[in-house]
């Protein structure tokens, strides 16, 4: 039987004729395809600002110097993440404060976020970032309401995010319109919505945080004239993208609503099994969200089942399925010196939730084999 993993990249001849095309122009970094995918972005997000750079975790750097975060403010972030929002609020030197989350999305909540403010007698917060696991967008409104009243900057870590939206009022936007956020940052790495082998995007409405940006990604460069004269205004690295990767980006983003269709297909096709049954959830999509569905996200509950989640995944594998789980939860790995075990909804949402496949070529045939293979190993009858 064919390996199944949980996600990949999708490439076609119209990407592959592109770059052919593109890797003979003069100039294939900082040059004009890297324009024209921001362009691109911009029009498709609503957005009045957007940059392309190398990768998200350079997104989320160059996001917390724009807000000019200096050492000890403090960024809440959720427990269950990536360790990318931590590293780069690391760097900055901001004091960072994890958050509980809801044990079932995995993502905060308005309550474990004011649960979290409470606990850590938090009296001036810097900066809020959300995380849209798996592309499921939250309550835009109500984290809205938040920011007016505790006064921080709100930051979407929108990387699963990209052709997902909310409503706002009676429309629905696109994440990374920032109605109601400052800064949205998004991930292209191949396993994501669309791939430009590796790179971010970082959008906002702020014109003073776009120029600072602008600014940070090029070592801080500002031009002085059209000849080799420049100045440097505040020192900073490479965050550059090449055009071979945005050219990628610009064919890719012609599929996004197809992609997104195809993902949306793939989860009516798991919900057929999984979606009215007691101990096995599938991860729904919140009230006036529509997610991009860049993971298919499933509760277990394996002590029910009387399976451990590791020898559950590891049958799978047997089988040539492999499942994900995202994520564990931050103060879980070794390098954190103060254990968090009172977060008790992130270490339940890490033990009881895998990622299912989820790509464009899979077909209906492989949701069935990948489904009945689950219910096997869980000795569930279907």
């Amino acid at each position: 039987m064919k390996k199944i993993g949980y996600g990949k990249q999708f490439i076609d001849s119209d990407d592959e004729r592109y770059l052919k095309r593109i890797i003979y122009d003069d100039l294939i970094t900082n040059g004009k395809q890297v324009q024209i995918f921001e362009k691109k972005l911009k029009k498709k997000l609503k957005s009045k600002f957007c940059l392309v750079c190398n990768s998200a975790t350079s997104g989320l750097f160059l996001a917390f110097k724009a807000i000019n975060i200096k050492k000890n403010d403090i960024i809440v972030m959720p427990a269950i993440n990536f360790i990318s929002s931590y590293s780069m609020a690391k760097q900055v030197g901001a004091k960072i404060i994890l958050c509980d989350v809801d044990k079932e999305t995995g993502q905060i909540t308005p309550e474990t976020f004011e649960k979290c403010l409470k606990i850590n007698k938090i009296k001036k917060l810097k900066a809020l970032v959300t995380m849209y696991l798996g592309g499921y967008p939250n309550n835009i409104n109500e984290f809205f309401k938040l920011k007016k009243k505790y006064k921080f900057f709100l930051i979407e870590d929108s990387c699963h995010a990209l052709g997902g939206s909310y409503k706002i009022g009676k429309k629905y936007f696109p994440i990374g319109s920032n109605r109601h956020s400052d800064i949205s940052i998004f991930s292209f790495h191949p396993v994501k919505p669309i791939t430009t082998g590796e790179g971010g995007a970082i959008t906002t409405n702020n014109s003073k945080i776009f120029q600072k940006i602008q600014l940070l990604r090029n070592h801080g460069i500002v031009r002085k004239s059209k000849y080799w004269d420049y100045d440097i205004k505040e020192l900073s690295f490479n965050f550059r993208i090449s055009d071979l990767n945005c050219a990628l980006g610009i064919t890719q983003l012609k599929k996004i609503n197809k992609f997104i269709e195809k993902r949306n297909e793939i989860y009516k096709w798991y919900n057929e099994y999984f979606g009215n049954l007691k101990n096995i959830k599938l991860i729904k999509v919140q009230k006036n969200t529509r997610s991009s569905y860049h993971l298919i996200l499933l509760n277990i509950n394996f002590d029910q089942f009387n399976i451990d989640k590791d020898i559950f995944l590891k049958k799978l594998n047997k089988k040539n399925i492999f499942l994900q789980f995202h994520y564990k939860p931050i103060f879980l790995f070794s390098f954190f010196k103060q254990k968090r075990n009172y977060l008790k909804n992130s270490i339940k949402y890490m033990s009881n939730t895998v990622s299912l496949p989820v790509f464009h070529e899979l077909r209906k045939k492989d949701i069935d084999r990948i489904s009945k293979i689950i219910f096997s190993v869980l000795k569930k009858p279907f």
